[in-house]
């Protein structure tokens, strides 16, 4: 019979939670990237203050960050690390960059498509003043 529904519960129940499952899984891998942004930044952070440090070499701010990195997502996330010196509003500056995969499907995704900087004023010896 034309309106008649029987049988249309389980069609609508398949429809409706595909609809869901996809935003849900939507969500999760939005958190995730927004995740491994957060940890790649932090951790570029952490290796400016290290390469920032008087009595440091500016490349044990690239392992300082590649550690960070590996322990947390992965060492393959810590592939590209670099150190330079800088100046930020005329103050000598250490700058961490991280170029890394930018996830897209769980942990894979685009290679290069990620790219944080982290700085750290330069600390020395000499007294200011």
């Amino acid at each position: 019979m034309l309106g008649d529904d029987r049988g249309s519960s389980p069609v609508e129940f398949v429809l409706v939670g595909a609809l869901l499952t996809a935003l849900t899984l939507a969500v999760l891998q939005f958190a995730l990237a927004v995740y491994v942004r957060n940890v790649v930044h932090d951790a570029a952070v952490e290796g400016a203050h290290v390469a920032a440090l008087a009595d440091t070499d500016p490349g044990e701010g690239v392992q300082r960050t590649a550690l960070v990195i590996g322990r947390a997502i992965g060492a393959e996330y810590a592939r590209d690390v670099s150190v330079r010196e800088t100046a930020a509003l005329g103050v000598p500056t250490m700058e961490v960059t991280v170029r890394t995969t930018l996830p897209l499907i769980g942990l894979l995704g685009v290679p290069s498509g990620l790219e944080v900087t982290g700085r750290a004023p330069v600390e020395s010896f000499t007294e200011a003043g």
